[in-house]
């Protein structure tokens, strides 16, 4: 991901980016800062737009919308988890989506549509943000087939430009 332009955003984009973003993740992201108002830049490059609330890269825009970064450790905290088999590891860090046979545990309650966190089993680490499928009580059932969508994980092009910043 080459960063073509980069720039602050006006107080009414940002407002409406925290917002949506808000939204989508269930979470007043305000409330994550200890400062009353944000500053908001964006970043744009070739396959995405990454967002800097306050100089660090914890928002990106991607074909499935706006994702938390696998550095906005704040934001990610507050999502569902997913906890993966070591054997599914490898998998999900080359892109693949989470296969319900890799589901060891589900941590908190989702719908399907909803942002989740990929953890691994051993170590609690942030593999991937990814979009459900199906509910919680569904992936938690299924015994095959896909639970959830990759959409941001650890090794991927963006993963790669935000470790340099």
């Amino acid at each position: 991901m080459e960063t073509r332009r980069r720039q602050f955003l006006r107080e009414k984009e940002a407002v409406r980016l925290l917002q949506e973003f808000s939204e989508k993740i269930k979470v007043d992201v305000r409330t994550l800062f200890d400062v009353k108002k944000l500053s908001v830049e964006v970043a744009e490059g070739t396959d995405a737009c990454v967002y800097y609330l306050d100089g660090k890269p914890l928002v990106a825009k991607l074909k499935a919308g706006l994702v938390p970064t696998l550095l906005f450790d704040k934001a990610l905290l507050r999502l569902p988890k997913i906890v993966v088999n070591m054997g599914a590891v490898p998998h999900i860090c080359n892109g693949a989506d989470v296969l319900a046979p890799g589901i060891v545990k589900i941590d908190g309650a989702f719908e399907a549509g909803d942002y989740v966190l990929v953890v691994d089993e051993r170590h609690g680490k942030p593999l991937a943000v990814v979009s459900a499928l199906v509910d919680s009580v569904a992936a938690s059932s299924l015994s095959r087939g896909k639970a959830a969508l990759n959409l941001h994980y650890v090794g991927d092009d963006l993963w790669n430009v935000l470790r340099k910043v």
